[in-house]
């Protein structure tokens, strides 16, 4: 009774503050109480009902709102933005967007004379249970449509608005449909009722789990890419990002914690103290409660405050305290009661406040944007003017990379002639005095519109002015495609935006062949065999480099031979070459199976390779992203079947079913794999079963018995003098202290044996990136595969504890038991679908090890 009675009287103290703004008159925008039959922070709306009242809005006033539907989700839900302006600007509404794009270089074109605006958007709901933003969506857009209303008004007559109501609606409506199902007659604040306690893996994520807050860049999930290519059309200066955090926090607006990155301008950092300025006064007119400066940082470029920003627009993070733990009322540790009304009332008050700064100051704002550019243009950042990429590498890492690239609008083109010059080998991180440059090597020139992004992206080593970060601190591009890749301080610019040489075509008559190879290389490779092993087609891999025909062919390359395809007949070829032009792997039809050098076909150093049946476990304990990432490798980049097994049923599992059980991270692995189901499992890998533990998995097995693995000897600590003042810290510097335990996300270079299938194709050299410092030491019985040394560190911060425990360091290892096998992957090769080059060593350990 004492929670529904305060309950009560929060909620009207809550509906005060919206009764502060002004009601529109007669005949204009339809409120959204009115279209929904319920008062907006009384219950949870889904998505469609959102929408329905964005599009009863645009029918009531067609010539100050337009609908702009971008895509759909994985689930066929529409995802759509609403731009909202003055009449004036929306009857220009094309001319100002394109004569954004003119003036900062991204169309061609001379732009018109008109006064430009600037144009802001406000981004809701990308973590889908952090559903409040969607609610205040639809009051920012009902007061911004207010003719009575000065702030309103001033907003629509000197700026653009663009309102996203909902990044992720998969995972928005996977929140609310579930609280709803949970929700009594009223709301209970109790946190101990079911409804503030999702159940795995909750409403934060995508359709297949992954976050589309550390997308932006990256763009590897269809929300993203879709959103992106409206994000690049529009260019605004403006971008802000709504979120919410723990129940206990207050609210969180600019200007961000530190790290800043060293290449944000003044004028970006000015705004988010002038954002923080205005947000302020609202709040403390209000009486609430907030902070700036602290956690959310500017570093991490994928993120929706930071990409906006190395895209030159001023670019926020908004946090209110509730997400899905809140639902429409939670009790706080204080006695307090958090309502969905204030969460609500907080966004809405935020929106309003930041696109007032910017309607102060539209002239200044548009100014700065303009000249952000020309600078990437004409005097770009950085010691590096032009980037070269080698083309001798794999076909498929190129076409990726360039994807990426194309995607977020940096343009690129070829060398056109042979040249060399001093340039700074990210292999070997050191200058090289004279380097070959090919006609057919990528060029990339930092002269262009998207230089600061462009720069920040293949940054070897970014410079961090604070150790304390939110979010991984490495993330270069060259390392992470595996491609050989050159900084030259010079300016090169591309003489042609195609290659002098035609790539080997894959569609010659090559029905009689004897085989087929496919070198074995990237990611074209893993899904053609996926592809042809779904088919039944029998797929055979080299163990050892050969050369036949005059041409070279590494270890792991596939061979298709006649033999054991007989009843695919002539048909074989075109199987082979379908499945190749699909993937754009390249094939290479050869007469013979007698080889020049290496192993003949027939030899016992090629082997079969089977279509592994795979079972993937995942539920409670497991990050979703983790789960998300093998689900999404299987289901959308490979095309190739596999089994989500619920971590609470594996008691009912056949294990005989399948050929590879893959773990992904677990924090609960000790609850759910007890000493029966455990037995089990090294039962059915002593049969022939291949078991892959990713990051904490290894963990857990490390030590258990059957599982060689293990954690190295820790030494006793030396008790003089040194470690007593390491001792000495100060409470306030917690936080600060703790972090010389952490890897937040580092590049470490691998030392691999690509003599080892779980090698195969990584001649290049691996990079990984390194998130635990789990100290394992090397597998006395076992295969080494991946190891770190005392030197193979490369970029981004690790703590100095952790730095150690990853000297002479086992990071990848296979275990053989009975006839089966067991991968240790310690770090994550698939990390958010951008880690390219982990994509062939994860295809490597479900493919090629134990065949």
């Amino acid at each position: 009774m004492k929670h529904l009675l305060l309950l009560a009287g929060l909620l009207v103290a809550s509906l005060s503050v919206h009764a502060q703004t002004p009601t529109p008159a007669s005949g204009t925008a339809q409120s959204p109480d009115q279209f929904l039959g319920y008062k907006i922070g009384e219950r949870f709306t889904p998505h469609y009902r959102v929408l329905a009242y964005v599009e009863q809005v645009a029918r009531q006033l067609p010539n100050r709102v337009k609908l702009l539907p971008y895509g759909t989700t994985y689930e066929g839900r529409q995802l759509m933005v609403v731009a909202v302006g003055s009449e004036a600007n929306m009857t220009r509404l094309e001319e100002i967007r394109t004569n954004n794009l003119k003036r900062i270089g991204l169309l061609d074109g001379t732009p018109t004379a008109a006064p430009q605006p600037p144009i802001a958007w406000l981004s809701y709901n990308i973590h889908g249970n952090e559903a409040v933003s969607s609610e205040a969506f639809m009051e920012v857009l009902y007061r911004l449509l207010n003719t009575t209303d000065a702030v309103s008004q001033k907003i629509m007559n000197s700026t653009v608005v663009i309102l996203d109501p909902g990044l992720n609606p998969d995972g928005h409506d996977r929140y609310v449909n579930w609280y709803n199902q949970m929700l009594g007659r009223a709301a209970n604040p109790t946190p101990s009722a079911r409804e503030h306690n999702e159940p795995w893996p909750g409403g934060r994520y995508t359709h297949y789990l992954f976050d589309p807050n550390r997308d932006w860049a990256w763009q590897t999930q269809e929300v993203t890419q879709q959103r992106m290519a409206l994000y690049q059309q529009w260019m605004p200066q403006l971008h802000g990002d709504f979120h919410e955090m723990g129940v206990e926090s207050p609210y969180y607006f600019a200007p961000s914690a530190k790290p800043y990155h060293e290449d944000i301008t003044p004028f970006q950092r000015k705004f988010q103290q002038t954002i923080g300025e205005y947000c302020s006064r609202y709040f403390d007119r209000n009486g609430w409660l907030y902070y700036t400066r602290e956690r959310f940082d500017l570093f991490y470029p994928s993120y929706g405050d930071t990409y906006p920003t190395y895209n030159g627009a001023i670019g926020m993070t908004y946090e209110q305290g509730g997400s899905g733990r809140a639902g429409l009322a939670i009790e706080k540790n204080d006695g307090d009661t958090l309502t969905l009304h204030q969460r609500i009332d907080h966004h809405y008050t935020a929106s309003i406040a930041t696109l007032e700064s910017v309607a102060d100051r539209p002239a200044e704002v548009v100014k700065e944007f303009g000249q952000f550019f020309d600078k990437s243009r004409n005097t770009p950042i950085g010691i590096y003017k032009s980037y070269v990429i080698k083309s001798n590498g794999d076909a498929g890492r190129l076409k990726a990379l360039q994807q990426l690239l194309e995607r977020n609008k940096i343009t690129f083109g070829y060398a056109g002639k042979s040249m060399s010059a001093p340039a700074f080998n990210y292999t070997s991180q050191k200058n090289d005095k004279s380097v070959a440059i090919d006609a057919d090597d990528i060029v990339i020139s930092a002269y262009q519109p998207k230089s600061t992004l462009l720069k920040i992206l293949f940054e070897q080593n970014s410079a961090l002015e604070d150790s304390a970060t939110y979010d991984i601190t490495a993330w270069s591009l060259p390392y992470a495609f595996g491609l050989q890749t050159y900084g030259l301080t010079s300016r090169i610019n591309p003489s042609s935006t195609a290659m002098t040489t035609t790539p080997k075509s894959t569609t010659a008559n090559s029905s009689k062949a004897y085989a087929y190879l496919i070198r074995w290389q990237s990611m074209p490779a893993v899904q053609t065999l996926a592809g042809l092993l779904k088919q039944k087609v029998r797929v055979r891999a080299a163990e050892k480099p050969f050369e036949l025909e005059g041409k070279t062919y590494p270890s792991g390359t596939l061979i298709v031979a006649r033999t054991g395809n007989e009843r695919f007949g002539d048909r074989l070829g075109a199987v082979v070459l379908a499945e190749a032009n699909r993937t754009g792997a390249d094939v290479t039809p050869v007469q013979t199976g007698f080889v020049t050098k290496g192993s003949d076909f027939g030899s016992d150093f090629v082997s079969g390779l089977k279509a592994p049946r795979v079972g993937v476990v995942i539920g409670d304990g497991t990050p979703p992203p983790s789960a998300g990432e093998v689900w999404h490798f299987f289901d959308q980049e490979l095309n190739y079947p596999a089994t989500l097994l619920d971590i609470n049923s594996l008691t009912n599992v056949d294990w005989s079913k399948f050929d590879v059980l893959i773990l992904p991270t677990n924090y609960n692995y000790g609850r759910f794999l007890n000493e029966k189901i455990l037995t089990g499992i090294k039962e059915w890998i002593r049969a022939g079963g291949k078991l892959i533990a990713m990051e904490r998995a290894t963990s857990f097995l490390a030590g258990k018995d059957g599982f060689d693995l293990k954690e190295k000897e820790v030494k006793p600590k030396d008790k003089g003098k040194g470690n007593l003042a390491d001792s000495l810290k100060l409470y306030v510097d917690r936080e600060r202290t703790a972090i010389s335990d952490d890897i937040p996300g580092s590049i470490y270079r691998v030392n691999m044996d690509t003599s080892h299938p779980l090698g195969f194709g990584l001649t290049n050299g691996y990079y990984s990136l390194v998130q635990n410092a789990y100290n394992f030491d090397f597998l006395k019985d076992g295969w080494n595969v991946g190891y770190l040394k005392t030197d193979n560190y490369v970029a981004g911060f690790s703590g100095r504890n952790a730095k150690e425990k990853l000297k002479n360091t086992l990071l990848m290892g296979v275990q053989t038991l009975g006839r089966g096998s067991i991968v240790y992957l310690a770090d994550d090769p698939l990390f958010r679908g951008f880690w390219y080059n982990g994509k062939l060593l994860f295809g490597n350990a479900v493919f090629m090890v134990g065949n």
